[in-house]
């Protein structure tokens, strides 16, 4: 549909084997109730980063060269989800709903849904989770109860995914937050062009681990 813009089904199952197949297709679940169908997107442009685009300010530097944070990837992904829909809930509503977080917990106990930590002392501060599918990372949500947490952890994906050679992270739809970091529009056809050359890549399964040296900021 033309308005609103991308939405293309409206039911189904929320089950791990439909949004494999429905990633591979370019399209994902935003809905906002269990008790209410599954609403399936593919929106006329998308928000993407090439890893490495990324924009890093100069006070996200200095807080990457501090002690500040210890990130970490796949070691609390249940965490990550839950602080991700908390904040959700808390400003403008969350598609995060507990259907949709089993849903994610099935696809990381798969090896396929990944989560960055970002912990201050050992308090969870930050993070973000989503699906990696090929040489694309799809992204869903971000999280911060910390200043730069949310980025940190941002970052620490894009170092990650420079290194294995991924081609793209999608980050589904544009906003002003992520504009600033470096995302971008690309029209839905040329996406979709690059999905289906992503689709005959492997998958790298099983839990990630981060880099032991960062590259030099």
């Amino acid at each position: 549909m033309d308005e609103p813009d991308g939405l293309l089904a409206a039911g189904g199952e929320l089950s791990a084997q439909w949004l494999i197949e429905a990633y591979c297709r370019g399209i994902f679940p935003w809905f906002d109730d269990d008790s209410g169908p599954v609403y399936w997107w593919c929106p006329s442009e998308r928000g993407v980063i090439q890893p490495g685009q990324m924009k890093v300010s100069r006070s996200l530097k200095k807080t990457l060269r501090s002690d500040k944070f210890h990130i970490t990837a796949d070691e609390n992904f249940a965490s990550v989800i839950s602080a991700c829909a908390a904040t959700r809930a808390n400003t403008v509503g969350t598609w995060i709903t507990p259907a949709m977080m089993t849903a994610y917990e099935e696809l990381h106990l798969a090896g396929l849904a990944h989560s960055i930590e970002v912990w201050q002392d050992e308090t969870l501060v930050g993070g973000l989770y989503g699906l990696s599918l090929g040489n694309m990372f799809f992204g869903e949500s971000m999280f911060a109860r910390a200043d730069d947490a949310s980025k940190a952890a941002f970052f620490k994906l894009n170092e990650l995914l420079q290194s294995w050679d991924f081609a793209l992270i999608d980050c589904q739809m544009m906003n002003p937050h992520l504009a600033s970091l470096g995302v971008v529009p690309m029209p839905r056809a040329e996406f979709l062009a690059l999905l289906a050359q992503n689709n005959l890549s492997d998958t790298r399964l099983g839990d990630w681990q981060l880099p032991t040296q960062a590259h030099t900021l």
